[in-house]
Order: structure tokens, then C-alpha cells, then sequence
């Protein structure tokens, strides 16, 4: 990637070991691995992204082709793809399917709730503690 030999992370090694010391250059090693991990991690996660943006375009363009054929004589490829758009709008609308609106809404007893400040609640422990300093 950047070309660079043996003898030249040799030649790196020695002037950072003078130019940082022994006490600072393992912190300064550390925090260039983590950083380069961080940038691996945010270049394959791109990468990722990018491939599902790119499957999620091939299978817009095969449904597009498929209907324009009118949903017949499709081919094995345009078949699978249309295949896999009609199973994933059911994952999608299947859990919404099955619940009722009452049971997303949650519902209270018309009693009123009383609070309770949080200062008026106390532990046995402390219970104990008042009623001997009261004594």
C-alpha cells in the first residue's frame, strides 16, 4: 500500500525512539494501532454499507424489469430477485401484522398513582440509624 521496506520502518523505529523516548513510546504505539483499527473498522464498514446499497439497487432494477416484462416468462435471476423483495416486505410488515393496536397501547387503572419522593424512602439500615439518634 505505501511501499515501504524493512529498512525504512527500522530507520521510523529509531528516530521515534529518540525523538519520544522509552517512557512515551509504547502510549504513542498503542494509540497509533488503535487508530489504525479504528480506520479498518470504519473502511470495512463503508464497504459493507456500499455492497448492501449496491444489491439493494440490482434488485430495484430486476423488479423494474420484471414488471415491465408483466410478472411472465421471467428469468431465473429476475425470478430469485422478485423472490426475495416479496420475502423481505413480509419480514418487514409480519411483526406489525400479529400485534393488535391494544396491545402497543399501554392502558392504566383509573386509580391515581401516588408518588413517593425519593427522600421518604429509606433502607433499614438507616431506619435503625434515625430511630437510635433519636433516642
Amino acid at each position: 500500500m505505501f511501499d515501504i521496506g524493512f529498512w525504512e520502518l527500522v530507520l521510523i523505529s529509531v528516530v521515534a525512539l529518540v525523538v519520544l523516548g522509552p517512557e512515551r513510546l509504547p502510549h504513542a504505539i498503542r494509540s497509533v494501532a488503535k487508530f489504525v483499527s479504528t480506520a479498518k473498522n470504519m473502511a470495512n464498514s463503508v464497504k459493507d454499507e456500499l455492497a448492501h446499497e449496491l444489491k439493494i439497487q440490482e434488485l430495484q432494477e430486476n423488479l423494474r424489469k420484471a414488471e415491465q416484462m408483466g410478472m411472465e416468462n421471467l428469468s431465473p435471476e429476475l425470478k430469485s430477485s422478485v423472490d426475495q423483495l416479496k420475502q423481505a416486505a413480509q419480514d418487514v410488515q409480519r411483526p406489525y401484522a400479529n400485534s393488535s393496536p391494544s396491545e402497543t397501547k399501554t392502558e392504566y387503572d383509573e386509580q391515581s398513582v401516588e408518588v413517593i419522593p425519593a427522600t421518604t424512602i429509606s433502607s433499614p439500615e438507616t431506619a435503625d440509624k434515625k430511630a437510635d439518634s433519636s433516642l
